[in-house]
């Protein structure tokens, strides 16, 4: 696998009420088109876009050098900008750590001409939006995405962030508490804590080799000891660096593009150049004292990792030959002959994966990843020698041509046929690379290879030899041997030097004659025609096949007419979910199934013919995605596999370790995924909690596995959906061929009956019951409080009402509990639906006492009751129509449409045109109506809630808290205890079999169309 590698810091939260205002000169500005001119300095319309793309395009330098990219997209129902200046975290000052991402915090809360606190986030709320902000090395993102009728008023405000900004004093204070909180959510993430260590162990010297997101000791504590006015440090800082010269607009509207054009200048000319030059590093933050070494890494998790690093150079200015693609496509390939098969045929990794890594404006990386497997991890240098003997066997055959011609035309063929991307994220993605690359080719960028380099392929190459390599081993087994503590994330390490002796070794590695270049690749499409489409067309999915062993739905594309067709294919079996042993025998199977059938379909993978198999409740789900040429050949290999498959035992026992180790990291998660998890598991009418799983993995064997695979096929119904560029009668075909083979290869296939194809149900809470499950962490120092409210069945009408209150509540949820409050960086509100069952859930991970929180948030519903009576008919409607919007985006890809009809029909709902349905209904809703359905949630005789408490006991443990930090604790536990006031009457859970079997269970919501039920149907009595 190729690798791309970025870490940012995100940012979703909205604004709060200004006091203190820094001024900004900032005016209205109209101008009429032909006034537009005089703010233009060069206008670029020779934008290359792939054949495929029906939008327009549009280049401009304004006068004040901003660059902006101008996409016109008649059909969209979104509309979108981002906008990213070329300054992020390698440019704040030595003594302010942080100081980069406390600014992209601080442009949210509010401007000169739009002071109110949450006004930005407001309106994307009542039209449909969404927005978000990310903080990298050398550049900050900005975006947004919002209903397209409401461009123009979003585009104004999105504006005003660069113009005139507030960067409140009395707010200062408050966000800072957020950057806190969003540290210390990412402090036992193992990703995070590797990062940070690699930056750790860079050049004390290289701004590379900072703590990036800040938290209170780096832009408070610290600075007030040092006399430091943190508040004017960040208005220098936006004031030196926020310059239009460095800054890329990219915006997406329904407009043509002299309208977007006349919005932009009018808009954005108004951002001061400050002429600042655009920061490089050209000094790479690694050297000679920094290569040859070993740092052993103690992870959270009980994760096996290596990572192989190297130096590179900043590659950008080669974009069009792409040197360093040349490289990973081998390196990282996973088919015959490759270094990944070899690894894994000695039983010492799992995956691979290499590739370039950006790092910032002068300098990169070369990273090779391995997934470690127990015996891996013993074997560390004889990896990275035969690492460095496929490096060896590249160089020695030198560039070849036909390999890069390959990957050429499949890039080709993707670009030729390219969707459209969501417009947030098309619009994100442009912006970041606009200002590095020629506008013409901005749209070409990593998608295309246009030139042949083999002279810049062999450079790039010698960097990749032992004298540069640093090595990275993450395991837990190195906890006895770690000697030193990085300071921000406190992750546990040795550093080693690499002995001469193997670095020889490495440089003397020479060739492996089991490591061999990749076949031509056979999977590579060659028709593009459009089939045909048939007279008995329709605009939904219809069952065309129908029999005891199979249902067949089919849809033939009439609207992306691009060479794809898309297929999913449901094994449902009673087998699969019978008990924790049969779960762990389905999901085994499918791992080592993936994990045989790799070699083969890699081939079929990067040429974006894509395949996935999954298990459930029900069984397994196979996914065939791409080109529809050759989907047939991909197709009979997985079916003939999968009847013939033949278990590897050693490769059996390698993977059942990785899923022990799975479950058991389950603990690791972070706080907010366990409350989700444990409402999952109080309310399924089935569930096999992980300890079950885990305690039954002792009696998962090979000789089991053999026997259940074709138990499992004996007893199945196949339901099947095929929707792209194919006929009937190849769908058919294809439903036939699947058939003919099951059967043939099992003879006594039992034919399930349809009341063995029933769904399961979900839990329903007593009427009048307010209960609440406790669990504790004791990984994370953030607890997490999750209220539930059950509001019933889904059907049309619940629907739309549960969606409405959801989208009403949720900016002021935020707001008020995140922004205000300031209970927790994560914070949310919204719909849950499983089992056909719904309600209404908040979530807040915070360092507050779950009981406060919940006291918190019971306020926060309660209000809401006011807020809403109170709500004028036009507010109410814009919520109304903020949902509207949201729920009529058209699928922007082919996949997307198709995982519509395939959830319509896994879930046994068929109500394939949902969105127009529901909003149909939506629209006649009324306040009353909503009123009514609120307080029937919120009124105590007939409320049904549950509350999940994960309560962190880390702070308690953690013996190495200064005896100050002890009692500053000890006073804010105080504190809450104060605050906690036990008016909420619970009904404790104490034991969740006995909660579950003391409940009822909801009925199954009747099917929106009357579809025959599938499988053998008994005869009635």
């Amino acid at each position: 696998m190729v690798l791309t590698h970025i870490f940012k810091f995100r940012i979703f939260y909205e604004p709060t009420h200004s006091f203190f205002v820094y001024r900004y000169k900032s005016y209205n500005m109209k101008i009429t088109a032909n006034m537009a001119n005089n703010f233009i300095e060069k206008q670029y319309n020779n934008i290359i876009k792939s054949p495929n793309d029906k939008r327009e395009y549009r280049g401009l330098l304004l006068n004040n050098k901003m660059k902006v990219l101008l996409i016109s997209d008649a059909t969209t129902d979104k509309s979108a900008a981002a906008l990213n200046v070329n300054i992020g975290y390698l440019s704040e000052p030595d003594d302010l750590l942080g100081l980069a991402h406390f600014c992209e915090h601080m442009l949210f809360l509010g401007t000169e001409k739009y002071p109110e606190k949450n006004d930005y986030n407001k309106y994307l709320s009542q039209n449909g939006g969404s927005y978000n902000a990310s903080t990298h090395m050398d550049h900050t993102l900005y975006y947004f995405d919002v209903h397209a009728e409401k461009l123009r008023g979003a585009l104004d405000r999105f504006a005003q962030f660069f113009i005139a900004p507030l960067f409140t004093e009395a707010l200062t204070d408050l966000e800072l508490n957020a950057i806190h909180l969003e540290c210390e959510k990412n402090i036992a993430n193992d990703t995070w804590r590797l990062d940070q260590l690699e930056k750790s162990s860079a050049d004390p010297n290289h701004p590379f080799s900072r703590f990036a997101t800040g938290n209170k000791e780096t832009l408070d504590i610290i600075p007030k000891q040092k006399g430091i006015n943190v508040r004017e440090k960040l208005l220098e800082f936006h004031n030196k660096f926020y310059s239009s010269n460095i800054m890329a607009l990219c915006v997406l509207g329904k407009e043509n593009l002299n309208e977007l054009e006349k919005m932009v200048v009018e808009l954005f000319s108004q951002v001061k150049n400050k002429e600042i030059p655009v920061p490089t590093w050209p000094k790479h933050p690694f050297n000679e004292q920094h290569f040859q070494h070993k740092w052993y890494i103690v992870p959270i998790k009980d994760i096996r990792s290596l990572y192989i690093i190297f130096p590179i150079p900043d590659l950008r200015e080669h974009y069009k030959s792409a040197p360093a693609h040349y490289i990973s496509h081998l390196l990282g390939h996973e088919g015959e002959g490759s270094l990944l098969s070899l690894l894994k045929a000695k039983g010492w990794c799992n995956s691979l994966g290499s590739g370039k890594r950006l790092g910032a404006r002068g300098f990169s990386f070369f990273v090779v990843f391995v997934d470690l497997t127990e015996e891996g991890i013993q074997h560390i240098d004889d990896i990275v020698l035969l690492t460095f003997q496929y490096i060896n066997m590249l160089k020695r055959n030198g560039p070849i041509e036909w390999i890069y011609n390959e990957y050429k035309d499949v890039a080709n063929i993707n670009f030729r046929f390219k969707e459209k991307s969501y417009p947030c994220d098309y619009v994100s993605g442009l912006a970041q690379i606009l200002y590095d690359y020629p506008i013409e080719d901005i749209l070409i960028v990593e998608h295309l290879f246009l030139q042949w380099k083999p002279d810049l392929i062999k450079c790039i190459m010698e960097f990749l030899k032992p004298e540069n390599v640093r090595i990275h081993i993450v395991g837990k087994l190195f906890e006895n041997i770690s000697d030193e503590t990085e300071k921000w994330y406190g992750v546990k390490f040795k550093k080693e030097k690499i002995s001469p002796d193997i670095i020889n070794k490495w440089i003397n590695a020479g060739l492996n004659p089991d490591l061999k270049l990749p076949p031509k690749n056979e999977f590579i499409p060659e028709k593009f025609d459009i089939k045909p489409i048939g007279d008995k067309t329709s605009k939904f999915p219809v069952i065309i096949e129908d029999t005891s062993l199979i249902r067949l739905w089919f849809k033939q594309d009439e609207e992306f007419l691009i060479p794809k067709a898309n297929l999913f294919l449901d094994f449902v079996s009673p087998l699969a979910y019978l008990d924790p042993l049969s779960y762990n025998l389905t999901y085994i199977f499918v791992l080592l199934f993936r994990d045989a059938l790799n070699e083969f379909a890699y081939a079929a993978d990067i040429v974006g013919l894509k395949w996935e198999l999954t298990n459930s409740k029900y069984g397994m789900t196979l996914g065939i995605v791409g080109y529809d040429d050759k989907q047939r050949v991909l197709l009979d290999k997985i079916i003939d596999k999968m009847l013939n498959f033949k278990v590897d035992r050693k490769r059996f026992a390698i993977w059942k370790e990785n899923y022990s180790r799975s479950l058991k990291n389950y603990k690791a998660e972070q706080p907010y995924q366990h409350a989700v998890y444990y409402l999952a598991v109080l309310l399924s009418e089935q569930i096999w909690m992980k300890d079950e799983l885990l305690n039954a993995l002792s009696y998962l064997t090979v000789e089991k596995v053999e026997n259940f695979i074709p138990q499992f096929l004996s007893k199945i119904h196949m339901e099947c959906l095929i929707h792209g560029n194919m006929t009937m009668s190849e769908a058919i075909e294809t439903a036939r061929l699947i058939e003919s083979k099951l059967s043939n290869a099992i003879p006594h296939i039992i034919p399930l009956l349809s009341r063995q194809l029933i769904l399961h149900r979900e839990i329903k809470l007593e009427d009048g019951c307010h209960f609440l499950f406790e669990v504790q962490t004791k990984y994370h120092s953030s607890s997490c409080t999750q209220i539930y409210c059950q509001t019933g069945l889904q059907s049309t009408e619940s629907n739309m009402l549960l969606e409405l209150l959801a989208q009403i509540l949720s900016e002021p949820c935020f707001t008020t509990l995140r922004t205000k409050e300031q209970l927790g960086y994560i914070v949310f509100s919204g719909v849950r639906r499983t089992n056909g069952a719904q309600g209404l859930r908040i979530i807040v991970q915070s360092d507050r006492h779950p009981k406060y929180v919940e006291q918190r948030i019971h306020t926060f519903l309660n209000s809401m009751l006011q807020n809403i009576s109170s709500m004028t008919e036009e507010e109410f409607s814009a919520h109304k129509e903020s949902l509207a919007i949201r729920r009529l985006e058209k699928p922007k890809q082919m996949t997307t449409l198709s995982s519509i009809f395939w959830n319509e029909i896994v879930s046994q709902q068929y109500n394939f045109d949902r969105a127009n349905i529901e909003v149909a209904y939506l629209r006649t809703i009324t306040k009353d109506q909503i009123l009514e359905f609120y307080k029937n949630i919120l009124q105590n005789d007939i409320q049904r809630k549950l509350s999940v408490h994960v309560i962190s006991t880390l702070k308690d443990q953690n013996s190495n808290n200064s005896n100050n930090e002890k009692a500053v604790e000890s006073n804010k536990n105080t504190e809450q205890s104060n605050e906690i006031n036990n008016t909420i009457e619970y009904k404790k859970i104490d034991d969740i079999l006995s909660f579950k079997i003391s409940q009822n269970l909801y009925s199954l919501p009747k099917p929106f169309t009357d579809v025959p039920r599938k499988g053998v149907h008994s005869s009635k009595l």
